[in-house]
């Protein structure tokens, strides 16, 4: 059964909306990300249909054969890569992201930029931290983070915030936090942070950008 997109998007933003008013931060409404990975392009159509113009995906070939065909049609689209990207795949990234929030190492990074001067687009970049020091996930530690962006802005990139993905069964708060922390330390004004599990909570805590997928769209079917 196809849910009911354009509900559901506006769902989600009026409850961002009250959490911001809520903590007295609705002059920084965050901006939204529908994650689209996995999703059948009659969802994702769904919620272009419905005005919305955000979207996120995690990997560069799903993302390639659903926007090479929505992209031209919807040119306005603001498309984000959040998951991780393999330097074989900088080139296609760079051709097709509008955002990359995922870059978590230097050897990424030199590829970005390479990539961006040879293509003459120059793509805003967010450093992925992994704030749970979790072996499996991607995202640079936090004593790595201050060189890895020395490393960005000697490349030239564009550093324009920081994104995380809390371990599943930490308190959420405690990462976002951190995330503030390392930020503000930072002079970095945008953090993307919070999903469909926990995006009220980021608002609040001041969130600039959230990624939220299955609150959107519906569950995604693996099989």
């Amino acid at each position: 059964m196809m849910p009911d997109i354009k509900a559901n998007i506006d769902t989600v933003k009026k409850e961002i909306t009250r959490m911001c008013k809520h903590v007295g931060v609705a002059e920084n409404q965050p901006k939204l990300v529908a994650v689209s990975k996995v999703q059948p392009i009659e969802r994702v159509r769904a919620a272009l249909e419905a005005g919305h113009r955000v979207f996120g995906e995690n990997r560069v070939q799903e993302a390639e054969e659903r926007w090479g065909e929505l992209k031209p049609e919807y040119p306005d689209v603001e498309l984000h890569l959040i998951g991780g990207l393999q330097t074989n795949k900088a080139s296609n990234a760079v051709a097709l992201f509008d955002v990359i929030q995922s870059v978590d190492r230097p050897k990424l990074a030199k590829a970005l930029a390479t990539e961006m001067d040879k293509q003459g687009r120059k793509l805003p970049i967010y450093l992925q931290v992994n704030t749970g020091r979790e072996e499996q996930k991607g995202g640079v530690l936090a004593e790595d983070l201050e060189g890895l962006l020395a490393d960005c802005r000697t490349l030239g990139h564009n550093v324009v915030g920081l994104m995380c993905i809390p371990p599943a069964n930490d308190d959420p708060t405690l990462h976002f936090a951190l995330l503030k922390k390392f930020a503000k330390k930072h002079g970095l004004a945008r953090l993307s942070m919070g999903m469909s599990g926990d995006y009220a909570l980021a608002a609040a805590m001041g969130a600039t950008d959230i990624r939220v997928g299955t609150a959107i769209f519906g569950a995604r079917d693996y099989s």
